[in-house]
């Protein structure tokens, strides 16, 4: 009995001082295994002195005002070069014929007509919504430091940061992190672990990541995390 009891102290003395054993979750017969764990939370709070009001950048829209331009020139050019044409003597170009007779002949509610308005109108449409917005959706405006000097930072870069500071959370098996201007959306695989425990460290550790990217805007965080599926 003394030898046993001697035995029994060494072996715990080891697991003490030594090699720790690994704690195992039991599930008893019957019990649901919780697969997904998610939850949505409100904007970050600002912390004193780092809330700002920046705007989101402007676009310069080079293409699209190339394009347009270019476009305008070619035709202002070729309807100039027919009319002196025709002030010299010469016959007007078959095209412009052939338009202004259709346009004399057809009536308003003519299907093609109808095509040619809507697309015209279609094409005014989007030069307006071009000329109102910003732009530069993948640009986030961060918070000004410097009266004279703007600063921002894209989302993928963003999302890159708070995904490597994602797979830093003990349990957290793959991450895929979407920055919005207004929401940062998390999905984790979590192979062990507590769902609740993994999302409620990757609350705080990812709140803490989004403070840190300096934006002027703090994003609201919705986190979900499940368990990863069976193969096969």
């Amino acid at each position: 009995m003394s030898e046993s009891h001697g035995s029994e102290d060494t072996n715990d003395t080891n697991g003490s001082h030594g090699t720790q054993r690994l704690p195992v979750l039991e599930k008893t017969a019957g019990e649901p295994v919780q697969a997904t764990s998610a939850a949505a939370y409100d904007p970050l709070p600002a912390v004193e002195g780092e809330a700002g009001d920046e705007k989101r950048f402007w676009s310069s829209r080079r293409a699209p005002a190339g394009v347009l331009a270019l476009l305008l020139l070619l035709g202002t050019g070729l309807m100039l070069y027919d009319v002196a044409a025709v002030r010299a003597g010469r016959s007007a170009m078959e095209w412009r014929t052939f338009l202004a007779r259709e346009l004399s002949e057809r009536p308003l509610d003519d299907i093609w007509v109808l095509v040619g308005a809507g697309v015209a109108a279609a094409l005014g449409v989007w030069l307006l919504v071009l000329a109102v917005t910003p732009g530069l959706r993948g640009l986030l405006p961060m918070r000004r430091v410097h009266a004279g000097v703007r600063a921002g930072l894209y989302r993928d870069a963003a999302a890159m940061v708070l995904r490597d500071r994602a797979m830093e959370v003990s349990g957290v098996r793959d991450v895929r992190v979407r920055v919005g201007r207004r929401k940062v959306d998390v999905r984790a695989v979590s192979h062990f672990r507590e769902l609740d425990e993994v999302r409620a460290d990757l609350d705080t550790v990812l709140a803490d990541g989004i403070r840190g990217l300096g934006l002027s805007r703090q994003p609201a965080l919705a986190v979900h995390v499940r368990r990863p599926g069976r193969k096969g």
